[in-house]
């Protein structure tokens, strides 16, 4: 099955974000341990391109489409105009860095790529995808 949620970059659409994942990954038979970790992955990685890349601006949109087909991996990809931010060139700051520095933020890049298998990043004319791929067991 394959869906698609298009969204402007309020924070205040990520409710409605969270609940679209949830729901179809949910009508597929993804237990909800996995749910939970993807539902939080991608809200890290939606928020941070609503805030860094959009400045929370509603008129700018993009888009998240989820491809869940049982036996397969599960793929999520963000089409955005062109700004998504490359998390795999991303360097992390330590976990002491961040402790020391007394530092808000920094872990969001380190929990999407503990829990995503993989993250790839394409380039089409105005568009950019970024694509996360999670293998998962269905019930």
């Amino acid at each position: 099955m394959n869906y698609t949620y298009k969204v402007g970059c309020s924070i205040e659409n990520l409710k409605g974000l969270r609940d679209f994942i949830r729901i179809s990954l949910k009508t597929n038979g993804v237990p909800d341990l996995q749910i939970s970790e993807l539902v939080l992955a991608l809200d890290e990685m939606c928020s941070n391109l609503m805030i860094h890349a959009h400045h929370c601006n509603p008129d700018d949109l993009f888009e998240l489409h989820i491809d869940v087909k049982k036996g397969s991996p599960i793929v999520f990809e963000i089409v955005d105009d062109g700004t998504v931010f490359d998390i795999n060139e991303f360097s992390e700051p330590g976990l002491d860095n961040l402790i020391h520095e007394k530092r808000k933020g920094g872990l969001g890049i380190r929990l999407i790529k503990s829990i995503m298998d993989k993250i790839e990043y394409e380039h089409h004319k105005d568009k950019t995808v970024c694509r996360l791929v999670k293998k998962v067991s269905f019930n």
